[in-house]
């Protein structure tokens, strides 16, 4: 029987030509690191970001249209902290109602694609 470990990467869709956006977003403001592609994907496009212990790979597909509802939440230890370097570069945030325990803020990418970013607090 086999058993559940974990997602080993999320995949958002991009256009064509958004390799220099993807890394001026996700390096820079977002400060994930970039993973080398293996040599047998490279010519596909997009790049991949180590985030955390999982992978964000960023794709290229032809017929591009952003996902403005189906997101992925990336868990960070200090959300206003993030929320700051988010505003230093002008990424425009909207606050989602708390969960209990967790506090929670969209923005969508260069790309039109809907992230957010939570935060658990204990207490």
């Amino acid at each position: 029987m086999f058993q559940w470990i974990g997602i080993d990467h999320v995949q958002i869709a991009v256009p064509a030509g958004c390799e220099e956006e993807a890394r001026r977003f996700y390096g820079e403001i977002l400060r994930m690191s970039e993973l080398p592609k293996p040599a047998v994907l490279s010519h596909r496009g997009g790049v991949w970001f180590q985030c955390g212990h999982h992978q964000l790979h960023i794709g290229v597909q032809e017929d591009f249209h952003p996902a403005t509802k189906a997101h992925p939440a990336f868990e960070v230890s200090d959300l206003n902290r993030l929320r700051e370097q988010l505003s230093r570069h002008g990424v425009t945030m909207k606050e989602d109602v708390p969960l209990p325990g967790i506090f929670r803020v969209h923005v969508n990418d260069p790309f039109g694609n809907r992230l957010e970013f939570v935060e658990t607090r204990k207490g």
